[in-house]
């Protein structure tokens, strides 16, 4: 099997594959916890598995990273195609923000711009934009590359700063209002 089948988890056992989802979630933890200084070996513990059955599945720190940033965005992505209506692009950018303020470390860690992490979202947030407009709540000679730049720059600021959830709130009713029909 290639190491790439493996990290996807195609064609992996059924006891593989939820050691990875427990290793990922571990992961989520310890880093957003400790940060830069946490090790995978702390991943490993929380995970209840060997230190080997962690690098079986991520073979450096920086894999571990990516997935877990992989699995957000897929999360994320997965979530805006339940979002819709007049309030769905709100909500987007608000959790989006959320947790690009919650996983700070981990985001630094993997060494990962946002632009392109969230550049993976195009699709969802123009689908997002497209309700918003037709539901009267976002203007309509807004695009979706302004859009994007407005998300992309709030989320590298709550990522830079760590916002806590005021400045989150506050900052993103300015940008609300500035997208308002």
């Amino acid at each position: 099997m290639s190491r790439d089948s493996f990290s996807k988890g195609v064609g992996v056992r059924a006891d593989a594959q939820r050691n990875r989802e427990r290793i990922l979630d571990a992961a989520e933890e310890v880093f957003a916890h400790r940060g830069a200084s946490a090790s995978t070996e702390e991943v490993a513990r929380l995970a209840g598995v060997a230190i080997g059955t962690v690098f079986r599945h991520f073979p450096t720190k920086d894999d571990l990273l990516a997935a877990i940033l992989k699995r957000l965005l897929a999360r994320l992505t997965e979530e805006a195609a339940t979002l819709g209506g007049a309030d769905g692009l709100h909500i987007f950018f608000r959790r989006l923000v959320e947790q690009a303020a919650a996983k700070r470390a981990v985001v630094a860690l993997a060494g990962v711009s946002v632009p392109a992490a969230v550049g993976q979202l195009d699709e969802a947030v123009d689908e997002l934009l497209r309700q918003a407009q037709a539901a009267g709540t976002v203007r309509g000679d807004v695009r979706r590359p302004e859009v994007m730049a407005l998300l992309v720059s709030v989320c590298q600021g709550a990522l830079q700063g760590g916002w806590d959830v005021e400045l989150q709130e506050r900052t993103l009713a300015i940008v609300f209002a500035g997208l308002a029909a």
